[in-house]
């Protein structure tokens, strides 16, 4: 545990007693200061004395939509975001990784899996350089080493990628959870927009990635915009073993 002088600040932005209380308590349990805020003026109003790490904001909230919330906290504040759902449509979510959230979870939720996403934004903020350095990047059972652009899958079996389509996972990896334009992914500045050619490299790596290429859960294809990895990441620098739990 941390002590509570280095503890990060955590807020809880929800509405529902009980599930605050939830989290309230798994995160103290875990290090974490907390504040839990009833409402998003409520949260607007602390912001004034606080400076949250991170926020946690419920998308269902009494007097504004959450999205509404994460935007003026993101106007304020440098904090990480985290989105709290119980909605079922994906529009929701992308619209808020769109507008700057870091990640979701959704509700009903297991308490663990909220504070492993908790401490990955909260790494992915604070270790760049960490980051850019780590060779082995782990997701949904999957581990790709970006020094030989080799993919060991779930069950252990090793997967050679092209150079195509190890840059391709590279800029997924590096930018889980976000949109990312074509532009960006094809790596030019000068794209035509009738090239299909990140088409063809997204559907070569959904075919070796994806138990169903044809209703993909990680690689997923937001219309007008680009695509969107939607997975944790967890980083090692060495070897193939599994990183720390969290």
């Amino acid at each position: 545990m941390k002590s509570p002088e280095t503890a990060k600040v955590i807020a809880i932005v929800e509405d529902d007693p009980d599930v605050a209380r939830i989290i309230e308590q798994v995160l103290t349990d875990f290090g974490f200061a907390t504040a839990w805020c009833r409402s998003g003026g409520d949260l607007l109003r602390r912001l004034r004395s606080i400076s949250p790490d991170l926020c946690i904001i419920d998308l269902g909230l009494p007097d504004m939509d959450g999205i509404e919330a994460m935007q003026r906290v993101r106007a304020q504040t440098p904090c990480g975001i985290l989105i709290l759902t119980g909605r079922a449509h994906i529009s929701d979510r992308v619209m808020g990784l769109e507008l700057g959230a870091d990640d979701y979870v959704l509700k009903p939720f297991e308490p663990r899996e909220l504070v492993a996403r908790v401490r990955s934004i909260l790494r992915r903020r604070e270790s760049g350089p960490e980051q850019q350095s780590a060779q082995i990047a782990s997701f949904a059972g999957w581990r790709f080493n970006l020094g030989n652009n080799t993919l060991i899958d779930p069950e252990g079996g090793e997967h050679l990628l092209s150079t195509a389509e190890a840059e391709l996972l590279k800029a997924f990896v590096h930018s889980p959870n976000r949109i990312l334009q074509r532009e960006k992914l094809m790596g030019s500045r000068d794209l035509n927009p009738s090239d299909r050619a990140i088409d063809v490299r997204i559907s070569r790596l959904r075919r070796k990635l994806e138990p169903n290429a044809q209703s993909p859960s990680l690689i997923k294809t937001v219309y007008g915009a680009g695509y969107l990895f939607l997975a944790t990441v967890n980083w090692a620098s060495e070897g193939f073993s599994e990183p720390p739990a969290t």
